[in-house]
C-alpha cells in the first residue's frame, strides 16, 4: 500500500491532488491513499470563513468547495485531522469523524477507522495547557474568544485514544509530541528553525498530550506537521519494543517539503475506509461522560463494560457493514459566479451523518445542547487571564502568510 503524507492542506487540494497525479504518471505507481496532517479549511462558502481562526486578510476560499459541491471529485480517498487554522463550525458537525466531502473523510476530534486491514488513528486540534482539562464549552456561532479555542485538545479525546489496545498502523496529531527531537537531528532542525531552540531546552515545544499516546499507542508510524518544516525521528520504546517512525512536514507551498510517499505492506487491495469496532466501543462506553461545558469530565464516570461495549458494536456491525454513513451536502456551497446570495444562513447544523452513527450506536445526539455552555457565569475566561491568552499561531505563521500572499498576487498578475 502507498500512502502519500502531506503536512498543512491550507485549503489547496487542487495543486496537492495535481502533484500526486504528477507523481503517479513519473514513476509509473498508484497511491492509494492520501493523508492530511492538520490545518485542512474545509470551507465549504463565505460563512465558514468566519470560524477560521485566521486574520481576515487571509481568509480565501481556496479549494476544499469544489469537491463539497461535487464539481470535482478527490482522486484518492483522503484522510484528514484538524488543526488550529479550520473551518470549526463544520469539523464540530463531524466531531465523531465522517465523510467531510466525497472520497474525503474527517477522523473526527479524536478517532480510528480501518483502511483495508491498516488502523489509522489521529487527535486533531493543538495542546494548550489552559484548556486541556475544560470541556467542549465552545458552540457556533463562535465569538472571538472562542474561534480561538475550539481546536485546544481535550483531556476528554486523549483519555478515549488511551484506551486503544489493539495496535495501531499510524497515527496523526497536528502538533508534534513534546520530546519528539530527543530522537532526530534536532541541530539540523534549529538551524533553519532558530526560534525553536529555546522551546526544545526547555522542553516545551509540543503537545505533551500527544507525548502520552506516543508512549501509550506505540505506533507504527506518527505523522505530524503544524511547525512547518520536515523532521523525522526514530522512536525506540524500552531496549527491544517497538519503534515509531515520526515524520512531520511542511505545508504546501512552491519548493517546500511537504509531501512524503510511505509503503506500507499489507493485503492486496482494493481498500476503502471503514468504521473501527474497537473505536466504536470506546465511543459507545465513554459518550455518556462528554464534557459540553467549562467543566472537566467525569473520566471515571462511564461504568459501561468494555467487553459488553465490544460485543454489541460488534454484533450491529456484522448485520449493518462497517461502511460509513453517506455523505450529506449540509449548506449551501460556495458560488463563484454569485456574490454573498448563497452563503446568507447562520446558525448550526445537525450533520445526517452524525446523527445516524449515533442512532446506530444507540447514543443520544449532544452537540448542540447549549443549556450550560454560554452561561457567562461560567465562562471560561474567568479562569485564565486574559494577559496569558494566545492565538496559538506559530511564531513564523504571519511573515508566511504573507509570503503566500505574495505568490498568489504573482500567480494572479501572470494570468
Amino acid at each position: 500500500m502507498r500512502i502519500a503524507v502531506e503536512g498543512c492542506m491550507h485549503g489547496d487540494l487542487d495543486n496537492v491532488y495535481s502533484t500526486l497525479r504528477y507523481l503517479e504518471e513519473v514513476e509509473n505507481t498508484k497511491i492509494d491513499l492520501l493523508i492530511c496532517c492538520g490545518d485542512f479549511q474545509a470551507v465549504r462558502n463565505k460563512k465558514d470563513l468566519e470560524s477560521l481562526n485566521v486574520p481576515p486578510k487571509y481568509r480565501s476560499m481556496n479549494s476544499f468547495w469544489k469537491y463539497y459541491s461535487g464539481q470535482e471529485v478527490a482522486p484518492f480517498p483522503t484522510i484528514f485531522i484538524g488543526g488550529n487554522h479550520e473551518a470549526s463550525n463544520y469539523l464540530w458537525e463531524l466531531y465523531y469523524g465522517g465523510w467531510a466531502a466525497p472520497n474525503i473523510y474527517f477522523l473526527g476530534f479524536a478517532g480510528v477507522v480501518k483502511f483495508g486491514n491498516i488502523r489509522i488513528g489521529g487527535l486533531s486540534g493543538i495542546y494548550n495547557e489552559r484548556h486541556y482539562h475544560l470541556g467542549h464549552y465552545e458552540r457556533p456561532p463562535y465569538n472571538e474568544r472562542d474561534i480561538r479555542s475550539i481546536y485546544h485538545v481535550r483531556e476528554y479525546d486523549v483519555h478515549k485514544l488511551m484506551q486503544v489496545e489493539e495496535p495501531i498502523d499510524i497515527f496523526l496529531s497536528h502538533d508534534w509530541p513534546c520530546g519528539i527531537t530527543d530522537h532526530g537531528n534536532w541541530k539540523e532542525l534549529v538551524r533553519y528553525k532558530p526560534f525553536f531552540e529555546k522551546e526544545i531546552q526547555e522542553r516545551t515545544l509540543g503537545s505533551k498530550a500527544a507525548a502520552e499516546l506516543l508512549e501509550k499507542l506505540k505506533p507504527s508510524y506518527w505523522f505530524s506537521a503544524h511547525l512547518h518544516c520536515k523532521f523525522a525521528a526514530l522512536v525506540q520504546h524500552g531496549e527491544v519494543g517497538q519503534v515509531t517512525k515520526f515524520l512531520a512536514l511542511d505545508k504546501c507551498l512552491p519548493g517546500r517539503k511537504f509531501l512524503q510517499i510511505v509503503e506500507i505492506e499489507t493485503v492486496p487491495g482494493p481498500y476503502e475506509i471503514q468504521y473501527d469496532e474497537e473505536w466504536l466501543a470506546i465511543t459507545r462506553k465513554f459518550n455518556s461522560i462528554f464534557p459540553l461545558t467549562i467543566h472537566r469530565a467525569n473520566l471515571g464516570g462511564a461504568q459501561v463494560d468494555m467487553q459488553d461495549c465490544r460485543d454489541w458494536v460488534r454484533s450491529r456491525l456484522l448485520t449493518r457493514g462497517a461502511k460509513p454513513f453517506e455523505f450529506v451536502q449540509t449548506v449551501p456551497c460556495y458560488d463563484p459566479s454569485q456574490s454573498a446570495s448563497n452563503s446568507c444562513f447562520s446558525g448550526y447544523h445537525r450533520n445526517p451523518q452524525t446523527e445516524l452513527l449515533l442512532q446506530f450506536l444507540e447514543l443520544p445526539y449532544l452537540l448542540d445542547n447549549t443549556l450550560e455552555s454560554r452561561d457567562p457565569t461560567h465562562s471560561p475566561m474567568s479562569l485564565i487571564s486574559r494577559e496569558d491568552y494566545n492565538e496559538d499561531i506559530p511564531i513564523d505563521d504571519m511573515d508566511e502568510m504573507e509570503e503566500l500572499a505574495e505568490i498568489n498576487d504573482g500567480e494572479t498578475k501572470n494570468e
